[in-house]
């Protein structure tokens, strides 16, 4: 009798140590995964800080070569300050209106910086034409590839995440341990739309 009691003791050690090494494993697969999302995540605001950085020099070479609408270069200023000021924490990565507004405020900035060039290039084909600015037109143009590269990095890290997250028993278990499902970067709302294209200045 005592060995069976003793037996029965043993398969039950046996079958929590087993259950507790698989979460053990499922909980550091997760941690791992959101670290992934972590780190995509902080290369997209490195690459849209490296553009925020250049904003300063476009501005300068600008208002150095032309005299410039100050309206433009305002705006840019502007939208410069507040692409700067909105940031995302790791904490808030799977709030969807914090990514969101975030997008927003970097599109704002992609936005007056294009229409910035657009003018210089219009209104001032001579200062469009000297090396420095097209030198800082090459870097903003791989900027925005580099940004976009890291958007798709950050997505394909939130989607593992998600993925592994929502499986079972792993989804059970990320409750359990308050992981929850991280928020894509998504398109502004309507770049569904092609924008048009006008040759008649």
């Amino acid at each position: 009798m005592r060995s069976t009691g003793a037996i029965i003791l043993l398969v039950v050690l046996l079958l929590v140590g087993f259950a507790g090494c698989a979460g053990c494993s499922t909980y550091n697969n997760l941690v791992g995964l959101e670290a992934g999302v972590e780190q995509a995540w902080a290369d997209v605001e490195a690459q849209y800080q490296r553009r925020a950085d250049l904003v300063p020099s476009l501005v300068s070479t600008v208002q150095g070569a032309a005299d410039f609408e100050r309206t433009t270069i305002t705006e840019v200023t502007e939208a410069r300050t507040r692409a700067q000021s909105t940031s995302v924490s790791p904490e808030q990565l799977d709030d969807p209106a914090a990514i969101r507004e975030f997008a927003a405020a970097q599109a704002e900035l992609a936005g007056s910086v294009g229409r910035l060039i657009n003018v210089v290039v219009e209104a001032y084909p001579e200062l469009g034409a000297t090396a420095g600015f097209r030198d800082l037109q090459a870097q903003l143009e791989g900027t925005e590839n580099r940004i976009n590269t890291s958007r798709t990095r950050y997505n394909a890290a939130v989607a593992e995440f998600n993925a592994t997250a929502r499986r079972f028993p792993t989804n059970l278990f990320a409750g359990v341990v308050g992981m929850s499902p991280k928020a894509p970067f998504e398109a502004a709302e309507g770049t569904e739309t092609a924008p048009e294209v006008d040759f008649n200045f």
